[in-house]
């Protein structure tokens, strides 16, 4: 018997040695992507910020200055632990990540400060494991398919990278290609959170962080098909077609599959670089304008919105032929599809919202299942506070008092927020976080709360309401009258725009006249 058990202890030892150095010499191999690993981590990191939460706030007094000092350090402590587990496990764990950094003004500060690294810290895969996607989708090697290929990336995101390459043909492309790993993690990962915040609810009752989970596992799937990414983007690009400041990179379909996307290669800076635009003699406030204009057809007028507008995904150039600004739209693999009754409300709101109709705010807030909290839910939307609100949000820009304000309550009203986001439909949350990415590039660009934002999504939302009562009209009289109600309020809003523009013309006129003549004055 003793026998048996030390020649079981041998090759157990030989078994595990010959298998430690295999995985040492393995580059495609990572120990960090074995299961037992990533779940041991997580669920490690889960209950170290738990037990972090739960002691070092329980003999301080609620609400006292000290403990929102002790509060905003804990949140800190485990935003940072949260994002050393997202760039540990990769994949999955960096996309939520970077969909939790986004939520500015929704989510504590120190989170999302914290999250945001994310975006830049995304997995890189070796050359070795490119070529093999590539040869397992393709059917060929790398050398066969193109004349040349870089084998350093142009960007790393959570699911996939980017390199550039020439064809054969000679035409310059961009090779999306998924890193190999990450669509047999995904289902699992996905699973772990959702036990984490099964368990995390039973410990903090006020945690409400199920419908993240819910929408990863929704929308991953399809993130994860790279052919329904080129569907997507051939769909947005025809929807928009009369946009001409717009550019959607074509679809080479003949090598696109699942895991690789062959599109355009089309260069530009991001559309939060100031520098590029101002060494292009780019105007930041038509890039703004162009950018509201094209979110606001897509929400408010089609119902389908492209919903990961990070700098990185959205690029400005000058058109090569026209000289124009161009905003040329990346990565159309998250796409939120809006029903009519959604929409239609949405719409409603936003027009309420943009006229100080405090009723009917109130009213379709409640419809779109914000309840009693619908002011929490009109800041939310808005990023501004509840007197701004009530005042106007077209009529004072956003102060850096006001701001602070919403940031801290994103603190203090986490558990009615966390509450909010797991009642309200399931379209909102993306809707949500595609607000959020805008308005980090307005607010980027110095155009936050500009009047003529709001003008372009009220003449959208007038524009849908009208189409959708002329589709009900029963008669052709009524359906002029509609036509005619549609087109003098859009006179209306052009007629206030220009009001704007000649008021701030005069302004500049009368600033720039009393500057001439201070510079003329004896000293």
């Amino acid at each position: 018997m003793a026998r048996k058990a030390l020649k079981l202890a041998s090759w157990t030892s030989v078994a595990l040695a010959a298998s430690g150095v295999y995985l040492y010499s393995n580059n495609y191999l990572d120990p960090n992507d074995f299961g037992a690993v990533r779940v041991g981590r997580a669920v490690a990191t889960t209950a170290v910020i738990s037990y972090d939460y739960l002691t070092s706030l329980r003999s301080v007094p609620y609400g006292s200055e000290e403990y929102l000092q002790l509060r905003s350090q804990v949140h800190l402590r485990s935003a940072r632990r949260l994002c050393e587990l997202c760039c540990a496990n990769r994949g999955t764990f960096i996309k939520v990540g970077q969909h939790l950094g986004a939520l500015d003004y929704l989510l504590p500060e120190e989170y999302t400060s914290t999250l945001k690294v994310l975006h830049s810290q995304a997995p890189q895969s070796s050359m070795q494991e490119v070529r093999q996607v590539i040869r397992e989708d393709l059917g060929k090697e790398i050398q066969d398919l193109f004349l040349s290929f870089d084998d350093t990336p142009l960007g790393a995101a959570s699911l996939a990278q980017v390199h550039k390459a020439v064809l054969h043909d000679g035409r310059t492309v961009a090779v999306k290609v998924q890193h190999p790993k990450v669509r047999a993690q995904s289902s699992k990962d996905i699973l772990l959170m959702e036990v984490l915040v099964l368990a995390v609810k039973q410990l903090f009752p006020n945690f409400e962080f199920m419908w993240l989970v819910d929408e990863a596992k929704k929308n991953l799937p399809l993130e994860l098909d790279f052919l329904n990414e080129g569907k997507n983007a051939e769909k947005v690009a025809h929807m928009l077609k009369d946009f001409d400041f717009l550019k959607v990179p074509q679809i080479y379909w003949e090598l696109s599959t699942k895991r690789v996307l062959l599109m355009e290669f089309v260069e530009g800076g991001q559309v939060n670089d100031r520098a590029y635009m101002e060494k292009n003699h780019i105007n930041v406030n038509e890039i703004s304008c162009h950018l509201g204009k094209m979110y606001s057809e897509m929400i408010f007028v089609n119902g389908f919105v492209h919903c990961d507008p990070h700098p990185g995904n959205v690029l400005v150039r000058k058109h090569p032929d026209t000289g124009k600004a161009e905003i040329v739209l990346l990565d159309h693999g998250l796409y939120q599809v809006l029903t009519e009754e959604f929409r239609l409300d949405y719409c409603r709101l936003w027009q309420s919202l943009i006229w100080t109709d405090m009723e009917r705010v109130k009213k379709y807030s409640q419809r779109l299942g914000a309840a009693e909290l619908y002011p929490l839910f009109a800041c939310m939307l808005t990023a501004r506070s509840w007197d701004s609100v009530k005042r106007g949000i077209g009529q004072a820009p956003v102060t850096a008092t006001e701001d602070l304000e919403i940031r801290s309550n994103a603190a203090n009203y986490l558990p009615e927020i966390s509450q909010l986001l797991n009642h309200v439909p399931r379209q909102m949350l993306l809707i949500l976080k595609t607000n959020e990415l805008l308005r980090s590039i307005e607010t980027t660009l110095g155009t936050r709360s500009s009047a003529s934002s709001f003008l372009n999504m009220s003449r959208c939302c007038i524009r849908a309401l009208a189409e959708h009562r002329k589709r009900d009209a029963c008669s052709f009289f009524r359906r002029t009258q509609i036509c005619f109600s549609e087109a003098f309020t859009l006179w209306q809003i052009n007629l206030h725009e220009l009001l704007l523009r000649v008021k701030g013309l005069r302004l500049a006129s009368w600033v720039s006249t009393l500057l001439g003549w201070l510079t003329r004055a004896p000293h």
